[in-house]
């Protein structure tokens, strides 16, 4: 009989929609140990304000990873867990510009750690398609990397949620 695969599960939502909660919430119906990948850096005094609050809502179940740069590689590497959380493939990226790392490839190790992990796997992410496309050639540029990388992860994950509100739709 072969390997269970893993389950995977991608969670998308725009900005305060209330997807870490879900999926801190979902992540707590797997056994122990909970591993969470934190991709944020505190670049100014408003995301260390955000980076505690989410620390905050974590209780001590859950065993934090700093991860600005390096979650292929980290995925890879993970001692067996009930679940691992990435929070947020859209920081992430934005990482990977601010650094100027060579996305591409940083983005084709994500998605093979993805398919080949072997725990389950919750990924949160924003949706940032759904707004005023913005008119700055960056801005725009991300947006839309980050809507393909949403995509492709999507198509590895066995189940998608996208949360409104603090109310999740399934959409697969």
């Amino acid at each position: 009989m072969g390997k269970e695969k893993a389950t995977k599960i991608l969670i998308l939502g725009g900005i305060k929609s209330g997807k870490s909660r879900f999926a801190l919430e979902l992540g707590a119906s797997f056994s122990q140990p909970r591993l969470f990948l934190a991709t944020a850096e505190p670049f100014d005094e408003e995301m260390a304000r955000k980076i505690a609050c989410h620390r905050q809502e974590r209780d001590e179940s859950w065993v934090t990873l700093e991860v600005p740069l390096e979650i292929p590689k980290t995925l890879k590497d993970l001692p067996p867990a009930g679940v691992c959380l990435i929070d947020c493939l859209t920081v992430w990226l934005g990482n990977l510009w601010y650094y100027r790392k060579e996305r591409e490839k940083y983005c084709k190790d994500l998605l093979k750690s993805i398919e080949e992990i072997e725990i389950p796997l919750i990924i949160v992410s924003n949706e940032v398609g759904l707004g005023v496309m913005p008119g700055e050639r960056n801005t725009k540029s991300f947006a839309e990397e980050l809507g393909l990388l949403n995509q492709k992860v999507a198509a590895l994950c066995d189940k998608i949620y996208f949360i409104v509100a603090g109310k999740a739709l399934v959409l697969k």
